[in-house]
């Protein structure tokens, strides 16, 4: 077992290689041990070259109406009348603290992604 830090796309790339022939190897075995130290510096390399940006709140509200099968009449109930609906979800108008708070106890719609 060869670890080393990842320093470059190279270094990455092997990482990941070596990763996909450790694939199912047994916990508390060498071949186990180097599978879990590389997931762990492929994770960080991967975090501080490939950030995942949180996603915008009108995409996450749109998306979980589709988990939930629900229509922008059934939004009301969240973001008050159905034209402001419309403006909320057409990028018109902004989210109020009071929508917020609604979404996230009603949908479970983090809100730390609906203030962004």
């Amino acid at each position: 077992m060869d670890i080393r830090p990842i320093k470059t796309e190279g270094d990455y790339n092997d990482s990941v290689r070596r990763i996909e022939d450790l694939w199912g190897a047994k916990r508390d075995t060498p071949e186990g041990d180097e599978f879990d130290l590389l997931c762990t510096l492929v994770e960080s390399y991967e975090m501080a070259h490939y950030p995942i940006a949180p996603p915008d709140p009108i995409d996450a509200i749109l998306f979980r109406m589709e988990q939930m099968d629900m229509t922008k009449t059934d939004m009301a109930k969240y973001l008050g009348s159905q034209s402001r609906v419309s403006e909320v979800l057409g990028r018109k108008r902004k989210l109020t603290l009071k929508m917020v708070k609604s979404l996230y106890k009603g949908l479970k719609i983090p809100a730390e992604i609906l203030l962004t």
